[in-house]
């Protein structure tokens, strides 16, 4: 079993579109009406969309190899590149997926590892995510790395309105 880790750029757009589309779909077609899901798909993950962050200076996705194959991703940012304004302080993980059949072999903490590296390198001292209220699995987890709630946004999946929960875990 080998696990590694690589940094995206540009030319890894359209295996982040694969592997956003597969991600997002395990974990939330179930509980969203196909349309909901379909619309947010669409928005969030076309290729434009997916080139333009990749391209932002305070933004960086990262895929972990379980295998050499492509098992998970995560996103973090930085400054003006957070959801929400939380201050040129904190580091967020915007986006965390594994792949189904790639979970509980520890690659999400791989992930969540390499994003707190990131923020520890770069002077941060808080780290923050959102999640949805709904992902009590991801919530189970977020706790068990040391993550707390500190407050709740909205998040648009398609024409509803969801809450997540922010978490955020302090570093320094």
């Amino acid at each position: 079993m080998t696990i590694t880790i690589k940094k995206c750029t540009l030319e890894d757009s359209r295996t982040l579109q694969e592997i956003s589309y597969e991600t997002f779909n395990e974990t939330f077609k179930d509980q969203n009406s196909p349309d909901n899901i379909k619309t947010y798909l669409e928005r969030a993950f076309n290729i434009n969309q997916l080139e333009a962050e990749l391209s932002h200076p305070f933004s960086q996705f990262f895929f972990v190899y379980f295998n050499n194959e492509v098992a998970g991703y995560v996103k973090v940012n930085a400054n003006d590149a957070q959801s929400e304004v939380m201050g040129n302080e904190s580091l967020e993980i915007e986006r965390i997926y594994i792949k189904n059949k790639f979970q509980k072999h520890g690659l999400g903490k791989v992930l969540l590892n390499k994003a707190m590296e990131i923020a520890l390198e770069c002077e941060k001292k808080k780290i923050w995510l959102g999640v949805w209220e709904k992902n009590e699995n991801a919530i189970a987890f977020y706790k068990k790395m040391g993550f707390v709630q500190t407050g709740a946004h909205t998040f648009h999946m398609g024409d509803e309105e969801q809450i997540d929960f922010i978490m955020t875990k302090t570093l320094i």
